[in-house]
Order: C-alpha cells, then sequence, then structure tokens
C-alpha cells in the first residue's frame, strides 16, 4: 500500500481536519445551482489549503454559501461533485450510493435474472457517482475508477459491494490501470480486491458469453448494446449478416440465434476473434454458419466480394474528446458509406456511436452525408441508445454517449 492509499483509509478524519475548501468566482456557481456534476478549473476563484489529485474538497461560493462537496482533479474539470449536501464522504456514504444503485436494478429485472446474470451496477455521473464503473458479471464485479478519488477509495467500494451482495459475490477486480489519468503516478496495477477466479460464463438473455475481463477491453464485454442485440436478432432469419468491430462476438450470436444462413465476424483483434468462435462453440457447437476474420473493418470492406444483408457498425470511439471531432465525423461518414457499398437491396444497416464528444444530431449528420455519397434510399426505422442501467443523469446530457441508427436500404 503506498502513502496515498494508506492516508485515505483513515481520510474521513483527515480530510474533516483539513477542510480543503473551494471558492468559485462570482457568477460560476449557476451549473451547480442546475446540479450538473462537474466544476471546471476557469470557475475557481481561490483554494484554502493544498489538496492533492483525488482529496476530497468543499465547495463555496464567491459568497461563502456552501454548494458542494466533491472529489478534486488535476486538468480542466477541477472537481467531480459527489453530493450537493454537506454530507461526510466515509463508508456509510460509499454503501447508500451504491445501495441507490443496486434499487434501480433491482426495480429493472437485473439483479435476479435467470436469462440475464450481468448487468452495469454504476454508471458514473448516471448513478452520481462521476468516474466510478462497476459491472455485474454473474458472481463477481469488475471496478473501473476513470478518476484518481475514486481508486483511492477502491477497498472503501469494494467493502460496500460485499455487503450489498453477501455471499453471492465469489470476487472483485479492480481494473483501473488503464482508465486513470496518466500523470497521476500511482502506478496501479489490475488486481482482485476480494476472491479469485469465479466463473466466467455470463448470461444474456439466454445466450452464453465468455467474459475476460483481465485481458479483455473496458471491463470485458459491452453491456450496453445489450438491448440492440436483441434487437438485432429479428432482422436476421435467412439473412447474410456482417457484424465489424465485432469484438467477442456479441451481435453475431444473436444473429445465429435468429436464423442467419450466414455469419462473418470481423475484428483486428486475433485475441477478440479467438473468443468469438468460443463463443459461437458455446451457443451452437461445431456447425453454426460462421466464420471470423482478425482484420481491419476498412481493409476488409476492401478486400471483401461479399454482399450483406445485414451490416452492423460498432466501432470504437473516434472522438475521445472535443478536438478530435472533425477526424470523427470524416472516420463514420467513411466507415458508412463502406457498409452502403457492400449492403444487398432492402437490406438493414445497424450503424453505432459510442464517442461521447459526438452528438446524436453529428453522428445522424454522417450517417447523412454517408448515405448520399452511395446515391441509395435510405430511411430511418430505429433510433437507438444505451440501455436503462446505463442511465443518464437528467442534469448531465453529456452521459448520454451511446448513439444508434438502424436504417432500410433500397
Amino acid at each position: 500500500m503506498n502513502g496515498r492509499d494508506a492516508m485515505h483509509c483513515v481520510s474521513t478524519c483527515f480530510i474533516s481536519i483539513r477542510m480543503i475548501k473551494i471558492y468559485l468566482k462570482k457568477g460560476k456557481d449557476e451549473a451547480l445551482a442546475r446540479f450538473h456534476p462537474w466544476i471546471f478549473s476557469g470557475a475557481i476563484a481561490r483554494t484554502e489549503g493544498q489538496p492533492e489529485e483525488g482529496d476530497i474538497v468543499h465547495v463555496y461560493s464567491h459568497s461563502g454559501s456552501f454548494l458542494a462537496v466533491g472529489m478534486c482533479q488535476i486538468g480542466s474539470i477541477a472537481v467531480r461533485i459527489l453530493s450537493f449536501e454537506n454530507v461526510e464522504i466515509n463508508d456509510d456514504f460509499w454503501f447508500q450510493r451504491l445501495s441507490e444503485a443496486y434499487a434501480l436494478r433491482e426495480k429493472l429485472g437485473l439483479t435476479d435474472n435467470p436469462q440475464t446474470n450481468c448487468y452495469r451496477l454504476v454508471h458514473g455521473e448516471g448513478d452520481r457517482l462521476p468516474g466510478l464503473i462497476i459491472d455485474i458479471y454473474n458472481d463477481a464485479a469488475v471496478v473501473q475508477a476513470h478518476a484518481v478519488g475514486m481508486y483511492l477509495c477502491r477497498n472503501s467500494i469494494a467493502e460496500a459491494l460485499k455487503k450489498i451482495y453477501g455471499n453471492r459475490l465469489k470476487a472483485i477486480y479492480d481494473k483501473s490501470s488503464q482508465t486513470l489519468p496518466f500523470k497521476a503516478g500511482l502506478n496501479a496495477k489490475d488486481e482482485y480486491l476480494f476472491g479469485s477466479n469465479p466463473s466466467t460464463i455470463v448470461l444474456e438473455h439466454g445466450k452464453k458469453f465468455k467474459i475476460d475481463w483481465e485481458g479483455g477491453q473496458k471491463t470485458g464485454f459491452f453491456l450496453d448494446q445489450r438491448e440492440n442485440r436483441k434487437l438485432l436478432e429479428e432482422f436476421c432469419k435467412d439473412k447474410k449478416v456482417l457484424n465489424t468491430f465485432a469484438y467477442t462476438g456479441g451481435f453475431s450470436i444473436y444473429a445465429l440465434n435468429g436464423g442467419a444462413k450466414l455469419v462473418h465476424s470481423v475484428d483486428s483483434s486475433a485475441k477478440a476473434m479467438q473468443l468469438t468462435d468460443e463463443n459461437v462453440q458455446l451457443n451452437f457447437g461445431d456447425k453454426a454458419p460462421h466464420q471470423s476474420f482478425a482484420q481491419d473493418t476498412f481493409d476488409f470492406f476492401k478486400e471483401t466480394q461479399e454482399k450483406y444483408d445485414v451490416i452492423i457498425l460498432d466501432p470504437p470511439a473516434f472522438a475521445k474528446h472535443g478536438n478530435a471531432l472533425k477526424n470523427a465525423l470524416q472516420g463514420y461518414k467513411r466507415l458508412n458509406a463502406q457498409a452502403f457499398s457492400q449492403i444487398n437491396k432492402d437490406g438493414f444497416l445497424f450503424t453505432y456511436s459510442c464517442s461521447q464528444a459526438v452528438s446524436r444530431e453529428q453522428f445522424r449528420l454522417a450517417v447523412f452525408s454517408a448515405a448520399a455519397i452511395s446515391k441509395r434510399n435510405v430511411r430511418i426505422v430505429h433510433q437507438l441508445s444505451q440501455p436503462a442501467d446505463h442511465p443518464i443523469n437528467i442534469y448531465h446530457p453529456e452521459g448520454e454517449y451511446l448513439k444508434g441508427l438502424v436504417l432500410y436500404v433500397e
């Protein structure tokens, strides 16, 4: 345990003694009055104390009125708000906030569902825990901290999870090493905070998936496409289907279950394609009409002579920040134009963007431009988003990151 970790194990008393205070510039408290969970560095007038990244800070207006409690960080977003009430950030806080997240998933029918035992428990600002992601895979919880403060509180978070789930939880895995700010200097290592070697096979709408949270992308699976995968199944009967950026084959499994006569999965990662093949084997044995291609999607489009009835485009985020927006929109236009050229008459294109920096309108314009280039008649039949276990805080519209369109291509 390093010095920062040791300090934060007793951080409740320590922080209350230091009482780090941040005062905002006059007129810069309007966003907080609307319950937006971020404070930008340019809004800060002065600071009392010397906070380190991840420390708990109390935020005050220019006139000295209490506004919020949050976590300090370095960068344009200087504070992430945990509460607009003057509460102590201690073990009771973590238990209460995680219990509220669990209660929502319970109401959604996800916590005790025999057909689906994987879901997102905490979705950052959507669950009033900015910078924290927790995904549940049957009897394992995978935690990802995107902010230093959340990482430093990971053991308290793990203890709260154990209290909520009891003996249903066999392992808690922290996978924050790649999501923390590079300059934080924490030397974070992915590790089990509790237990080890739980089941790696999960169910989603009755389909089986092998999850690799230790070596895979994100927390091991893209849970945000669960309902969109289920929708795809309805479009695949006797169809030739292409699943690009397939990762571990989520859309491919649903296409096969929907009766597709041929499914091609494409991803640049050979390891992902191996997991896709294992997932196909898990669900359908050796005789499924499926083939994997460990290849860049753009290269695949250039080389294939095959035409498809259904194409799925689910690329990684082309723009992780506003500076990359222009190039991202060009990328979406180019990718969709390739798909329009490979799709059969009366085909369906499922196209997505998970770039938070790209708005729904900007994404649609990029796809519109691609359709215009193709000179095909195209109609929108579905507009898609993230599922209910990835909630959007109404005061934080930036949380609506996943955008999707189902297009009918004549």
